[in-house]
């Protein structure tokens, strides 16, 4: 029985059922006009018993665009799209962030108005075996680097985003900065070989996130904000050998703003880069005083740990949230949980893998929600 990890929580004014996280998941069910829709507004709210949900991440612009059927936050339409998801998953009394997510070099020309290159921090290739298009499996480009003076528009594209997420009904917003996606390729040395402003220093390297979340503070409290970082990860051929170096010191640089949290892709399960002995929240705790959400991984038990040897405040659970939709009365009760979903349905189209993973009930039957 969790004691811990079922107790209710704080997050600025904000209070939690419990302390359990639905982290972003991209789930491609948004169509190729990146619009929210029914499908998705069910799916949402059959696993809102969550304390805390995290919308999966949303692209900030067209530039952004690089998932299939990913959803978008970079027009009023699909802003209003997105309001019965969110009044779906408010009925049950969670409180909903969107996050907010601009791929950077993980994306492809085919994705970008009039075939332009996609953008980065530098002209670093993505080395990897191919990217799904919408002509098809792709070899990855070398990206575009961003001119000094287009970076400002990027900035407002988050600023913008944010202020539709919160004419949409989001009770705050999550800057994606984790992954290997834009601002990640901004922060780490690997991606980043700038000589502007924007490159070199540690602190010319965060300069693009503090400017992102300061554009973004002037639609949101702090408390409302949050951001999430993978210092471990080599999802997108990232990992640089200044790795601890460098997230130590974005954490203590956020630290300074009061934020709602700090969501840490902690675990491994998600690859690791191999560069150095792996980061763990303890770290993080040192230079971060707000709430801290561990990543990756996780079971009941562990979860249980970490918050209660107060490495963590919150636990997202990812693959678990998939196939159990009711994972926290799973968690209360000791029920098993439902096996793994197959990843080939994770970016269907359709209901099967989404919406249809059956609910535990106590006498041992199993119904849909």
């Amino acid at each position: 029985m969790s004691t811990m990890l079922l107790s209710p929580f704080k997050v600025g004014d904000l209070t939690l059922n419990n302390r359990v996280v639905m982290p972003p998941l991209t789930r491609a069910r948004a169509g190729e006009e990146r619009m929210p829709n029914s499908l998705m507004a069910e799916y949402y709210a059959q696993r809102a018993t969550v304390g805390l949900m995290i919308a999966e991440a949303t692209v900030i612009s067209k530039q952004a665009n690089g998932w299939l059927n990913s959803p978008g936050i970079y027009s009023d339409e699909q802003a209003q799209a997105w309001k019965q998801v969110v009044d779906a998953v408010h009925a049950k009394g969670t409180p909903f962030f969107l996050q907010l997510w601009h791929m950077g070099r993980a994306s492809h020309s085919s994705f970008q108005e009039n075939g332009q290159l996609p953008v980065s921090a530098s002209a670093v290739k993505l080395q990897a075996e191919y990217i799904y298009t919408p002509i098809g499996k792709q070899p990855y480009e070398t990206p575009r680097s961003l001119e000094t003076n287009e970076i400002p528009l990027v900035v407002e594209d988050y600023r913008s985003a944010a202020q539709r997420a919160k004419n949409a009904g989001f009770d705050g917003i999550e800057i994606h900065a984790a992954n290997g996606y834009l601002i990640d390729q901004f922060l780490q040395s690997k991606t980043n070989q700038r000589i502007d402003q924007y490159g070199g220093s540690l602190e010319n390297r965060y300069r693009l996130l503090k400017e992102i979340v300061e554009a973004s503070l002037t639609v949101w409290p702090a408390h409302r904000a949050g951001i999430r970082l993978s210092p471990n990860g080599n999802f997108n051929d990232m990992g640089s050998p200044d790795f601890r170096e460098t997230f130590l010191y974005v954490a203590q640089q956020l630290n300074t703003y009061d934020l709602a949290y700090l969501h840490i892709v902690d675990g491994l399960g998600f690859g690791f880069h191999d560069l150095g002995e792996p980061m763990v929240l303890a770290e993080f705790r040192g230079v971060f005083t707000g709430p801290l959400i561990a990543n990756c991984g996780y079971t009941q038990e562990t979860a249980e740990a970490a918050i209660k040897d107060n490495y963590a405040d919150l636990i997202a659970f990812g693959r678990p949230l998939i196939s159990n939709p009711d994972l926290v009365e799973r968690f209360a009760n000791s029920w098993p949980l439902n096996p793994p979903a197959d990843p080939s349905i994770w970016y269907s189209f359709d209901k099967e893998g989404y919406v249809d993973f059956p609910a535990y009930q106590e006498s041992g039957t199993f119904k849909l929600n």
